[in-house]
């Protein structure tokens, strides 16, 4: 009995985030300036389906609200929330470090520092493209960088990985306050609103289509290593006399976040927290094993970004930023879990 309760457990909170991410999805598609009732949003998604199920939307204006502007930001926001959500497992796995998250690592800073550098360039009009494609690059580059960097005789050691991140960011920060001095008025504005994160760009299936098969194949080959992170939670004296080669391990591992950060952070700018609260919440409500905790953090990171982007789209008259929005809860919920774990340990 004692193994059955935590699985029914897990298997409870697995299903309860997954219902709850449907219904977010369905509320968040019929919510805008037209409205569109749920009924008609599962009519048309069964329609697509070739399903004749429910009723479908009462106008084609409707019909092109949900499939030419709202699935697909909604679907983006899914995907982003998965990939920060499995990153933000993977390395706190990899590196013993309750605190560790994607930014860490500098893929956050150095994909900031590459879109900036585009809106420079670009002047008022810069390439969504070429804003995408220099921030996943620079996102991979600088991950690289504070890879090599904290690299020593044994290896690199998760302190040296962390201190090398901090100053790496710290640099990258510097690079954008200097951007953002000689940039034009227009420029600045654009270079704080990436930073701050957002879906409003993710207007087109496009979009879906390139950051889709990133964090599908990321995830997958993340499961590949869930064994391996259990045992590193014994400690590496310990997993290493079991097998595992800790190294090779984490190497595979932040190539796995650079790859997933990248991916989300390449159209809708940098969202803070996800990666480093939704692991944090599912740990506690699923238990430590990767297997479970790895899916459980998937399906939360994408609740979480869709519940955040419709929030974002609802809460005011304007459209408020979304890394501004997952902030603002994610701090005070970081808190409260820190104090939790000064009290039970980690």
């Amino acid at each position: 009995m004692s193994t059955r309760r935590p699985r029914g457990r897990a298997a409870a909170v697995l299903a309860g985030t997954l219902v709850l991410l449907l219904v977010v999805v369905v509320v968040s598609a019929g919510t805008g300036q037209l409205h569109v009732p749920a009924s008609q949003v599962l009519g048309s998604i069964a329609h697509h389906w070739h399903l004749d199920l429910g009723p479908l939307p009462s106008d084609q204006a409707a019909e092109d609200a949900l499939w030419v502007s709202r699935f697909p930001r909604i679907v983006l926001g899914i995907f982003v929330g998965a990939a920060l959500g499995a990153a933000g497992c993977l390395l706190q796995g990899a590196l013993a470090n309750p605190l560790a998250e994607p930014g860490i690592i500098g893929v956050s800073s150095g994909a900031a520092v590459g879109a900036c550098l585009m809106f420079v360039l670009g002047g008022t009009s810069p390439n969504s493209w070429a804003i995408a494609g220099a921030a996943a690059v620079f996102g991979l580059a600088t991950t690289f960088a504070v890879y090599t960097l904290s690299m020593r005789d044994g290896g690199a050691s998760v302190v040296m990985i962390v201190l090398t991140g901090i100053a790496v960011n710290a640099f990258g920060l510097g690079v954008i306050a200097y951007l953002t001095t000689i940039a034009s008025t227009a420029t600045r504005e654009q270079i704080v609103f990436w930073q701050l994160g957002s879906l409003a760009g993710a207007v087109t299936w496009t979009q879906v289509w390139v950051v889709a098969p990133l964090v599908v194949a990321a995830v997958a080959a993340s499961f590949l290593l869930v064994h391996k992170l259990d045992l590193l939670a014994l400690g590496e004296i310990q997993a290493s006399s079991l097998g595992i080669n800790v190294e090779t391990v984490r190497r595979q591992v932040i190539v796995l976040v650079a790859l997933l950060t990248a991916a989300a952070v390449a159209f809708t700018g940098i969202v803070m927290f996800v990666g480093l609260i939704v692991p944090h919440v599912m740990r506690l409500l699923v238990g430590p094993r990767h297997r479970i905790l790895l899916p459980a953090s998937v399906l939360g990171g994408a609740l979480a970004i869709a519940a955040a982007d419709l929030g974002a789209r609802t809460l005011t008259h304007g459209e408020l930023p979304l890394g501004m929005l997952t902030s603002l809860i994610g701090g005070p919920v970081f808190f409260l879990l820190l104090r939790r774990t000064a009290k039970t340990g980690w």
